[in-house]
């Protein structure tokens, strides 16, 4: 009776190891702000492939505070988290939390934004921001003219993608003697906060004629204040994302362009390379860091946005 008891629970034991490595276990994906349509589309891809493959799929946000991400990390390592997919809330802030899980044993994937140490992160996946830019500032420049006063909307000065945007806007706008940047303030990626930037700018400068954000949710914002103060007409606004939101307004006539990062592509490209490493030791990627190519969205190709990100050719 007992030997047979043994060989039960020997049994149960085994289908369990089977059922545990079926599973794959659990990966931990942690993106910023999910009431952001990028960050929505960021995790729900990211899980919907963890899934795909067999493992179960938890995602948190930071809401770019890194003591909430470094709570959520030690929620990983308590978990047994067998991969963490981690959008950092801070490029220097945010090294210390990707150090203790890797600490834990646990491989990190970084993707949307990089940490500033190289050699911790597997890999790190993000949109090549300096490409994108520059392709957004042609076309805003195709769309506002090449004379006038603008202002510009700033990300979060703890991303550096907020800088790398920048630089990128004024190596272009800068060619062009007669567009004069009179100012610019800090939106935070926030659309609330552009909306508020949008009406203090405009009310130090009335006579602008365009407006390049950093994103689509601080553009989104500023069409609101401008159509608040009657001058969406007389004003132009380039975004950056290729937000569903920016794609209608672009539909409307309201925003002249948004530049898509291909968010749902390298998500699924991150939990892939998650995957990899956990069986093979190796991301199957030639370096740690990955740029993938920005794409410009105007009135000509809205229509062929057919999911949230998602440009179909």
């Amino acid at each position: 009776m007992k030997a047979r008891l043994l060989a039960v629970t020997a049994l149960a034991l085994a289908l369990g190891a089977t059922s545990a490595q079926a599973a794959g276990g659990l990966m931990t994906i942690i993106v910023n702000d999910p009431s952001n349509p990028y960050w929505l589309t960021e995790g729900n891809v990211a899980a919907a492939e963890a899934k795909k493959l067999g493992y179960e799929a938890n995602v948190g946000a930071s809401k770019g505070d890194t003591n909430t991400e470094s709570n959520l990390i030690d929620t990983a390592i308590t978990n047994k988290s067998v991969a963490i997919i981690l959008d950092p809330a801070n490029a220097s802030g945010s090294v210390g939390a990707v150090k203790k899980a890797i600490a834990a044993g646990i491989p990190v994937i970084l993707v949307n934004a990089e940490i500033n140490q190289e050699g911790l992160a597997k890999a790190q996946l993000v949109s090549n921001n300096a490409q994108g830019a520059a392709l957004g500032a042609q076309q805003w420049v195709k769309d506002v003219g090449q004379k006038g006063d603008y202002v510009e909307l700033l990300g979060s000065p703890s991303d550096n993608n907020a800088a790398t945007r920048s630089n990128g806007y004024d190596t272009v706008l800068s060619q062009y003697d007669n567009l004069k940047k009179v100012g610019s303030q800090v939106g935070n990626w926030d659309r609330t906060q552009g909306h508020d930037k949008m009406q203090n700018l405009l009310q130090a400068h009335p006579g602008i004629i365009g407006v390049i954000s950093g994103n689509d949710e601080m553009a989104l914002g500023a069409i609101a204040a401008l159509k608040e103060a009657g001058k969406l007409a007389s004003v132009k606004v380039g975004g950056f994302d290729g937000s569903p939101d920016a794609v209608s307004a672009i539909k409307a006539g309201e925003l002249q362009y948004t530049v898509l990062q291909p968010v749902a592509t390298f998500a699924a490209k991150a939990v892939d390379e998650a995957d990899s490493f956990i069986k093979t030791g190796k991301t199957g990627a030639p370096q740690e860091k990955q740029l993938f190519d920005c794409v410009l969205i105007t009135k000509a190709n809205a229509g062929n946005m057919t999911a949230p990100f998602t440009l179909t050719k």
